[in-house]
């Protein structure tokens, strides 16, 4: 990783994953792919490795990864899926030329156009984006309870009530608080 930028927040479900590359949205807003050279980094370790990146593709995958972000949470809490975003998701996902491919370790894995263009990436980013929002997996969509961050992420826990887009994060902060607002409601209760 590139030194002198914010770390990643990979999460198991890549179109999720991709919004998360804009973190605490309600807060002070970490842009965690500011230069299209931080964005190969971004789609390497998410297995869409690319040879190069323009600002242009940067500013087309920032353009689809608000368009997740917005139709991922209008589908989270039910509300009608902004129509620009639709358009946006279903264009990049049209426009890329990946293929899934099975590995002899019975893995799936992406392989993009000989060129490794950044678009057949975002085709594959957008349609998972389409397989989550349209529902198609085991899952459901949440936003974060942290007011500051409030991501759309997958919840694919058992019981589908997980609070947090990451608990290593948010939750852990969110905790953290708690504690220490107790600690100052009930000093003895430190001793």
């Amino acid at each position: 990783m590139r030194a002198g930028f914010p770390d990643f927040r990979l999460g198991n479900v890549l179109a999720t994953s991709f919004t998360g590359t804009l973190s605490e949205r309600h807060g002070n807003a970490v842009e965690r792919i500011p230069t299209p050279h931080r964005l190969i980094d971004w789609l390497a370790v998410s297995g869409l490795a690319v040879d190069s990146c323009t600002t242009a593709q940067l500013d087309l995958a920032r353009e689809l990864r608000e368009s997740i972000h917005a139709a991922a949470t209008a589908a989270a809490i039910q509300d009608a899926l902004p129509a620009t975003a639709v358009q946006v998701i279903n264009d990049c996902s049209a426009q890329g030329r990946a293929a899934a491919i099975l590995t002899p370790e019975g893995e799936r894995r992406w392989r993009l156009s000989s060129a490794s263009r950044v678009e057949d990436a975002l085709s594959v980013i957008a349609a998972d984006a389409i397989s989550i929002i349209a529902g198609e997996r085991d899952g459901k969509l949440a936003l974060c309870a942290s007011p500051t961050c409030q991501a759309a992420f997958f919840d694919t826990s058992q019981s589908r009530t997980r609070k947090w887009c990451d608990m290593n994060t948010c939750g852990n902060r969110q905790k953290k608080a708690r504690f220490h607002a107790n600690q100052r409601k009930n000093p003895s209760s430190a001793e």
